[in-house]
């Protein structure tokens, strides 16, 4: 097993299943499928016509929800045990030959960059809801969607580099969340009392 190869397809795709898990498995089923690059022999998990078919439907309905403001706020909601498991699930499927404890490694470090990605996808999304035009909402969903199939074939054809992006998302991951908190507590907080002199 080369190791960088193995981390930037490994935790790219994790990264990826946080922001859209069905897009992620769809596109692991169908380059496996119709051999778009020469992938491990553990990547056959998602050639089953049956997971590229259903991945492929519950991406378009995703598709179709995630541009409704205030719906992909719900599907994000209902989405946020599914993404980390899936992130999990993918780290562990696409490390192929390993020992328990490095199994078990590799599925904490996937399912918490999916809910990393998931987290500050949905915390984004939910902040520009606030906002009366669609156009915001419309713009994040497609620069997601671009987000996830970019890095889900960065992973596949040059996994070194998956792992350098992969490696700057959690960087910027942090920095966003760190400003979804502010807001957050900015909008929560009760208004200042007025001065009195």
């Amino acid at each position: 097993m080369e190791l960088l190869p193995t981390l930037g397809r490994t935790l790219g795709f994790s990264l990826a299943a946080g922001v859209n898990l069905y897009a992620t498995v769809a596109m692991l089923g169908l380059a496996t499928r119709l051999e778009w690059v020469d992938l491990p022999p553990q990547f056959r998990v998602f050639d089953n016509p049956w997971i590229i078919g259903a991945a492929l439907v519950l991406y378009v309905v995703e598709f179709v929800a995630d541009k409704v403001p205030w719906v992909d706020t719900i599907w994000d909601t209902a989405h946020t045990l599914v993404r980390p498991l899936g992130g999990a699930l993918i780290a562990v499927s696409t490390l192929g030959e390993a020992s328990p404890w490095i199994q078990g490694l590799a599925a904490i470090l996937g399912g918490t960059l999916a809910a990393g990605g998931h987290l500050t996808k949905a915390g984004t999304r939910a902040a520009v809801n606030v906002s009366p035009e669609p156009f915001t909402n419309w713009g994040l969903s497609v620069a997601g969607d671009v987000f996830v199939l970019g890095l889900s074939v960065l992973a596949l054809k040059y996994p070194v580099a998956a792992l350098v992006v992969t490696l700057g998302c959690v960087l910027a991951i942090l920095l966003v969340l760190r400003w979804l908190v502010r807001w957050i507590r900015r909008a929560v907080a009760p208004p200042a009392e007025p001065l009195r002199g």
